[in-house]
């Protein structure tokens, strides 16, 4: 998604989320859990971050296409908009079918299904990678005139359309609606691991492409939400490279080159007979429970706060990086890749050396303010307080939570 769009929708992103949550309360409907939700907008914003430094590569072959290419070059009209929306969905159809349908790629797409929940959180989990596999299966549309700018804003528009699809609390749309238009209750479909709604319902905006393409699968019973081999991780960095490490160990198993390929670029979970087999997904059983490690209500309530003052942090980011000098913007991108990984070692509470991370995290903060130049003094006295206040409240939750008579620690 270009960026720009995406800074412009957070606002409306976060507020959507604070309406759901708002509304499940209310009707006593739970569909969010802290570290579930805390990890999916972590994995966004990792998406977002590589995107700063790498959507120049996205844009620029969609150009060279552009320029050099293409047969034509449309004018950039309300038509040739028109054109583009439905030809960018079109293209994301493919894509993301071949997303599920090549081992490869799916080690991209995989991360967006990871969750076990299914909420407006959920739409925000996005790949760092995914972007490698899909470039190519847009370049048509620079082949055929399209104008970069349409190219753009189509595939913005495309994908805030997906934001609200989310939700297990829209039921059905109107028949009519739901005939044309991708719905809850089909991307529902979509993000479910059993069998029989595997690699169904690809569509961004136009669930006609499904029915098309024989892929359309309506919504029987509530799925089971997830990939079919569970992450069972709150690490945002490992959930984007999971998969690949799975797939590197089977392509090393294989016997000759031909063998290595075909694991890369068969569907997920093919292998030769030699190696066991392709899997057949199983069932969820009855008795499956979501992964989980209890923490403490202290704890969850720091982590909270931390991801407040950290989105601030992240949007501060997005909205200045192209101005910083590369030093900066390398140290703060560091700062927000640390920053990520340490909510999701505190779900996890299994890492002895989280006090050391902890508290350079938390004492690079006034020093990112200073560095950053554009604060007024205040500022960066507000950030010593701050952090010296989460260091000692952390240190105050780590040693409770280390010690051995915690009875908090039988999940740990």
């Amino acid at each position: 998604m270009d960026l720009s769009v995406v800074i412009i929708a957070i606002p409306m992103y976060f507020t959507l989320m604070a309406i759901e949550l708002v509304y499940e309360s209310i009707t006593n409907r739970k569909t969010y859990r802290l570290n579930d939700a805390i990890t999916n907008i972590s994995t966004g914003t990792l998406q977002q971050l590589s995107g700063t430094f790498l959507h120049v590569l996205k844009v620029g072959l969609y150009l060279l296409m552009y320029e050099y290419v293409a047969f034509i070059h449309l004018e950039q009209t309300w038509a040739t908009f028109a054109l583009a929306f439905l030809a960018w969905d079109f293209c994301y159809y493919w894509e993301h079918r071949l997303a599920h349908e090549v081992n490869l790629f799916w080690g991209g797409h995989s991360v967006h299904h990871q969750s076990e929940d299914y909420n407006l959180s959920v739409a925000l989990r996005q790949s760092s990678t995914a972007f490698i596999w899909g470039i190519p299966i847009f370049l048509p549309m620079a082949m055929i005139g399209i104008h970069p700018n349409h190219f753009l804003i189509a595939g913005g528009l495309n994908l805030l359309y997906q934001f609200w699809i989310h939700t297990e609390h829209i039921k059905k749309m109107p028949k009519w609606f739901e005939a044309l238009m991708n719905t809850p209750s089909h991307h529902r479909v979509h993000h479910g691991r059993d069998p029989k709604y595997l690699d169904k319902n690809y569509a961004g905006v136009f669930i006609i492409w499904d029915r098309m393409f024989g892929t359309f699968k309506e919504e029987e019973e509530t799925p089971n939400y997830g990939v079919t081999k569970p992450l069972k991780s709150w690490n945002p960095v490992y959930a984007n490279f999971a998969h690949y490490i799975d797939l590197a160990g089977q392509v090393g198993q294989a016997r000759n080159f031909k063998d290595g390929l075909r694991i890369l670029f068969k569907p997920p979970g093919w292998k030769p007979a030699y190696l066991g087999g392709a899997d057949i997904p199983p069932e969820v059983p009855a008795t499956y429970h979501k992964y989980d490690v209890k923490t403490t209500l202290q704890l969850n309530l720091y982590i909270f706060v931390q991801f407040l003052l950290a989105l601030g942090l992240y949007a501060l980011f997005f909205f200045k990086s192209g101005d910083m000098l590369g030093s900066i913007k390398g140290a703060y991108a560091i700062w927000i890749v640390l920053t990520t990984l340490m909510f999701g070692f505190l779900f996890e509470l299994n890492k002895i050396w989280l006090a050391a991370l902890e508290i350079i995290r938390l004492l690079s903060i006034p020093v990112g303010i200073v560095s950053l130049g554009i604060f007024p003094d205040w500022a960066f006295w507000a950030s010593m307080v701050f952090s010296a206040g989460s260091i000692a409240c952390f240190l105050f939750l780590f040693i409770k939570t280390a010690s051995p008579d915690d009875p908090s620690l039988e999940h740990v």
